[in-house]
């Protein structure tokens, strides 16, 4: 059968097989085959593949791969489950129900060491929740994004393995030889791509424990010499590195707004601000826009240059990012 496959060197398949994972773009239907020097990945569909490899998309004969049990076979329904490295997230109020699921999972041809169950809504200042552990003895995992790799304990910082496609989308804008500042930065999903692309990376966070991954992850992935990890408020540092940033991450979208004086500080003469929020279905971005121009006043000119719904948040509610270029006035 003719399917979308992704074409490139052998020695270069597995980063770009990690990469595709990354961007849900895998077909598991079908086998990779590898011919001469070129290995070629099967995909779900041209639309997904990112923009860098559209041009190595060829049309191919691909066998048919035997599917592994799954938990869905075993159980006779298909369950919520989420990945995170090799720990499986399940969502489940009734701990029977959560159980059984671990149990199929377990016994599933499912890559996996650890299966948790959501324990608590995110808390504090941190964003973290508790966890029960239904199966193996452990929080801690490496979670593998578009060819980087980040070690994190959910049990201790905050990751969203829903996010890699938002993330990927603001890290491929970066150029090399950008100053960006990661505002909120957690365990470095966008600094460590960003200086994996050539930015030179200031990254703070709250969490300390999560700036000890994020350093961990910045050697992990070989771009600690760009990246400038701060455990503390993002506040405290703002003069320090004022009107230096050519690019920010604003990923903290239920209280970004509080931070935008701290933006407007930091950015130099043109910036682009990725700035998260969270806001009702009837106007999703407009809050957002007039906080921005609000923080940058005669300063800067403000330019919209898009604006993307990340996800469903809530009932009438989504997540959403803008993207925004401030201008510095003249004069």
């Amino acid at each position: 059968m003719s399917v979308p496959c992704v074409a490139v060197d052998r020695e270069r398949g597995e980063s770009v097989r990690s990469r595709l994972a990354g961007a849900d773009a895998l077909d598991g239907d079908h086998q990779i085959a590898v011919e001469d020097d070129t290995i070629y990945i099967p995909v779900s569909g041209r639309d997904r593949v990112p923009a860098d490899l559209a041009d190595r998309v060829v049309e191919r004969d691909a066998a048919a791969r035997d599917r592994p049990t799954t938990p869905a076979e075993i159980l006779g329904y298909e369950p919520s489950l989420e990945r995170l490295g090799d720990i499986v997230i399940v969502d489940e109020d009734d701990d029977e129900r959560a159980r059984d699921i671990a149990d199929a999972v377990m016994a599933a041809d499912l890559p996996c060491d650890t299966v948790l169950n959501r324990a608590s809504p995110i808390e504090g200042e941190l964003r973290v929740r508790r966890w029960d552990v239904l199966a193996g003895n452990g929080t801690e995992t490496v979670h593998r994004e578009y060819g980087h790799e980040f070690a994190l304990d959910v049990a201790e910082v905050y990751f969203s393995p829903r996010l890699a496609t938002e993330r990927n989308r603001v890290v491929e804008q970066v150029g090399a030889g950008e100053s960006a500042v990661d505002m909120f930065a957690g365990v470095g999903p966008y600094a460590v791509p960003m200086a994996s692309r050539g930015a030179d990376v200031v990254a703070c966070d709250l969490n300390e424990r999560a700036v000890e991954y994020l350093r961990e992850n910045a050697e992990r992935n070989g771009v600690a010499d760009r990246v400038t990890a701060i455990a503390g408020d993002v506040r405290e540092i703002a003069d320090e590195y004022a009107d230096t940033a050519d690019r920010l991450v604003m990923n903290l979208p239920h209280s970004a707004e509080e931070f935008l004086e701290t933006a407007v500080t930091l950015a130099g003469d043109d910036c682009v601000v990725h700035y998260y929020d969270i806001q009702h279905e009837d106007d999703p971005f407009g809050p957002g826009r007039r906080a921005v121009e609000a923080a940058a006043g005669d300063d800067y000119a403000v330019e919209v240059e898009a604006e993307r719904v990340v996800r469903s948040y809530a009932p009438h509610e989504y997540n959403v990012c803008l993207d925004v270029r401030l201008t510095r006035a003249e004069g």
